[in-house]
């Protein structure tokens, strides 16, 4: 196993415990059900730890996505 893919694997296991530490957004995603009927896109804000969290997970995935590409190209 090569750098490569052990920093893919780094990084595939901080998104999933990133993502699971996110708090649910269901307040704006009452697609079906609700009182507020077909609500998909509500401005929700993210302040704080969320907003950090977020941005972590975002950077993350980009990362994760490049080594899957790179690694595929010198495959």
């Amino acid at each position: 196993m090569g750098v490569l893919e052990i920093l893919l694997l780094i990084a595939s296991v901080v998104m999933i415990i990133l993502s699971l530490l996110q708090s649910g957004k269901s307040d704006g995603l009452s697609a079906f059900g609700g009182s507020d009927g077909l609500n998909l896109f509500a401005n929700v804000k993210e302040r704080g730890s969320e907003k950090v969290i977020s941005n972590v997970t975002m950077v993350t995935g980009i990362v994760f996505f490049v080594l899957v590409i790179v690694i595929r190209i010198m495959n």
